[in-house]
């Protein structure tokens, strides 16, 4: 089992991997760099190399590590000069990636802001194509939206058409948000419902595509389009279907990313703790 949190490059890179072996992950995921800046310091050789020796020795597989995109770009956007940052920035987060050994970049499909579906698709998949021209191996993962006012990327027929029309293939994959899919309407409640909900997700967009599982439960109910995250069992999804997606994780060998809430309520530590229970 491969499970961990997004944890904190606070103090410098190769810190997460502390971080990440003090929450007793097997898995982990980080921004490297600020989410809240257009800007970021260069990544310098020494700390790139210290951050792979650290993983090296860290036993945690490479494969269960992941990376973020910050919160800014929006890659569906319309207006020019916000979509060429966007853009910009998604190739160098592709390029940061490459240099520490990250092989994993999940990115939001983000907001059409009411210009369309269309017009929002044809901009992802031009910008995803940018990402490719970046000669590494780092795979862009397309995450699942929840749903909210001009997204694209939430229903899975949606969520597969984008992602048919992206090449080379070994550039890319998904990463499937439990919260984000329950708040758009698909039911993760009950064994059956998970087992229905993961076979519409199977036949649109593909088991082998999927690389990474966000686990979170839902403060909000079902079909909500609300993208609030809530911890393990605690939510609206609930232990029972929380259980079942863990186990069809585990049987699917998929790493398991936590990105529950920073509260008095649970803890990282806590909500790691309760996957494996529940697992």
């Amino acid at each position: 089992m491969r499970v961990g949190a997004h944890v904190s490059i606070s103090g410098s890179l190769d810190a997460a991997i502390d971080n990440a072996l003090e929450r007793e992950c097997s898995a982990f995921q980080i921004f490297t760099r600020s989410p809240r800046s257009w800007t970021a310091k260069e990544i310098s050789e020494k700390d790139a190399k210290t951050f792979r020796e650290k993983m090296a020795s860290s036993k945690i597989d490479r494969f269960a590590t992941v990376a973020h995109m910050p919160y800014l770009p929006n890659l569906a956007s319309p207006n020019a000069a916000a979509y060429t940052k966007s853009v910009n920035t998604l190739v160098k987060e592709v390029e940061r990636c490459g240099k520490i050994g990250i092989p994993y970049l999940v990115a939001h499909l983000g907001s059409h802001m009411g210009m369309g579906e269309e017009k929002g698709i044809k901009q992802l998949v031009n910008a995803f194509s940018k990402a490719a021209e970046v000669k590494n191996d780092v795979v862009v993962l397309l995450e699942n939206t929840a749903g909210q006012k001009n997204s694209v990327g939430s229903d899975f027929k949606q969520w597969a058409e984008i992602f048919s029309k992206i090449k080379p293939k070994d550039r890319f994959g998904v990463c499937f948000d439990t919260c984000h899919a329950f708040a758009y309407g698909y039911d993760l409640r009950t064994e059956n419902s998970v087992e229905e909900t993961f076979k519409k997700f199977d036949d649109e967009v593909g088991f082998e595509n999927l690389k990474i599982l966000h686990l979170n439960d839902s403060k909000g109910e079902i079909g909500c389009n609300l993208d609030r995250h809530e911890h393990i069992g605690l939510g609206k999804i609930g232990e029972k279907g929380m259980a079942t997606v863990i186990r069809l994780a585990n049987k699917k060998k998929i790493p398991i990313i936590l990105e529950t809430p920073i509260d008095d309520i649970r803890d990282d530590f806590a909500n790691i703790k309760k996957v494996k229970e529940l697992a």
